[in-house]
């Protein structure tokens, strides 16, 4: 059976790495896997500290795989490679002590590695049925990739994204999934006679890119499986990109032209959503350019429960 549950999104200092190992344990008990749980609560652990220590927030974990293969996953925004564990110089590698970071994730897993993202890294491990004698090798992989895409690190910035009411930025979502189809077939079918509508449709599929690339979609989902109405966000944008996200505006804006004139079947935006998301994208342009995050008006904020 495969998993995929939502993740959870860890708070700063040592009460992530506690919640961290609270849900992990339940989540193999949950699975019928008991067996694991010694090893996948310690291995948990291990790189929860090491990604608050030395990595970027947001910092999520979760279980994938299979009840017969789970595998945990820790996420951050640093695009820093985990450092292997050198071999012991003797040839020994006694059991686990406290403090030997992966070294005990690599004793008591049946294999882990870490994944290089454009914009942060995953570190993963199949936790085993007792730790082991002997370690598992582990693999990065991706950091070609990673590396020819890297942003320095001062060319990045830290956006904080205060009081997301959950419905809005759910209807933003699914509007913008909307426009971004009618804009596509408009272009494909009547380019000709709207060439708006092929720079538009290039526009949405970048902004899509964006989106996806920088506003922790894991994020949102752990905040609607806790059925909240209203949430933060913490993400890593490259600051040239998070600048850029103003030109959006001017096309939300275009698109609602475009339905207004029922050149598409979508509905133009409200004035609630509008007003939404225009904040919303110039929270990235205002924080690009170092000032501080504003939070969206609390007379504002919607009163029920997300419906998923």
């Amino acid at each position: 059976m495969p998993l995929n549950r939502p993740a959870l999104t860890l708070g700063p200092g040592p009460r992530g790495v506690h919640a961290a190992r609270r849900w992990v344990v339940r989540t193999c008990q949950d699975i019928g896997r008991a067996d694991l749980v010694e090893t996948a609560e310690l291995g948990v652990s291990e790189l929860v500290t090491n990604a608050l220590l030395h990595g970027e927030p947001p910092i999520t974990v979760r279980v994938r795989g299979t009840v017969e293969h789970p595998r945990v996953e820790v996420r951050d925004s640093s695009m820093e490679p985990p450092v292997l564990p050198a071999p012991d110089p003797d040839g020994e590698e006694p059991l686990l002590t406290f403090g030997r970071g992966l070294g005990i994730l690599a004793h008591g897993s049946e294999a882990w590695g870490a994944e290089m993202e454009d914009d942060g890294k995953v570190v993963w491990f199949a936790p085993s049925a007792g730790f082991q004698q002997t370690s598992t090798t582990g693999l990065i992989t991706g950091a070609d990739a990673a590396r020819a895409t890297r942003t320095p690190a001062h060319d990045r910035v830290r956006v904080e994204i205060l009081g997301v009411p959950l419905r809005l930025y759910l209807e933003f979502q699914g509007h913008f999934k909307e426009l971004r189809r009618e804009v596509r077939l408009l272009a494909l079918a009547h380019e000709a006679d709207y060439p708006l509508a092929k720079s538009l449709s290039d526009l949405f599929t970048t902004l899509d890119r964006h989106l996806r690339e920088g506003i922790g979609v894991e994020q949102i989902e752990a905040a609607i499986a806790q059925n909240l109405t209203v949430t933060d966000l913490v993400v890593q944008m490259p600051r040239a990109t998070a600048r850029t996200l103003s030109r959006f505006i001017e096309l939300l804006d275009l698109a609602d032209d475009f339905c207004r004139q029922q050149r598409l079947l979508s509905l133009a935006r409200s004035d609630e959503q509008r007003r939404f998301q225009t904040w919303f994208l110039c929270e990235f342009v205002r924080q690009a350019g170092n000032e501080e995050p504003l939070r969206w008006p609390e007379k504002d904020h919607p009163q029920h429960s997300v419906v998923s």
